[in-house]
């Protein structure tokens, strides 16, 4: 089922608006981590995610508050639906301990999000030729998992 037929299904079952807005987005880089957290939002475990708000170009959608999520594993399967609750531009350097937690990754602290931020954000900044530093905007979202077939 792709990603349009699963948002149908979605729509149907639950009498939501199907014109509502929506997207499909897998998290992370590579298979093996798109997996690993949509198996962690599919228990409830993650309700936050994070992006760099500087490296969205003019014309990308930008995740606002009442949008659907339609969350992709690894091979571009969809695995869910999400709803944004909360959508918020913070510096890097200002993520709060429970937004770290509400990612729901490794122990949950603030200290590991930020390890594994900085990891994938400088990965992020060097392929657009750009340079990360502790004062980046970040997107920061709080979704709540509304559906999974």
């Amino acid at each position: 089922m792709n990603s349009e037929e699963y948002w149908q299904k979605f729509c149907q079952e639950t009498k939501t608006d199907p014109n509502s807005v929506h997207v499909s987005w897998a998290f992370g880089y590579g298979e093996e981590v798109a997996d690993e957290l949509l198996v962690l939002v599919k228990k409830g475990v993650k309700r936050a995610t994070t992006s760099a708000f500087d490296l969205y170009e003019k014309d990308d959608y930008v995740p606002k508050a009442g949008d659907y999520n339609i969350i992709l594993d690894g091979r571009g399967n969809p695995g869910c639906v999400t709803q944004t609750k909360v959508s918020e531009v913070v510096p890097f350097n200002s993520v709060t301990a429970e937004h770290a937690f509400l990612e729901g990754e490794g122990d949950k602290s603030l200290d590991y999000w930020r390890k594994v931020h900085t990891e994938f954000f400088k990965k992020e900044y060097s392929a657009s030729d750009k340079t990360f530093n502790d004062n980046i905007s970040c997107l920061c979202e709080y979704f709540e998992l509304k559906y999974i077939d």
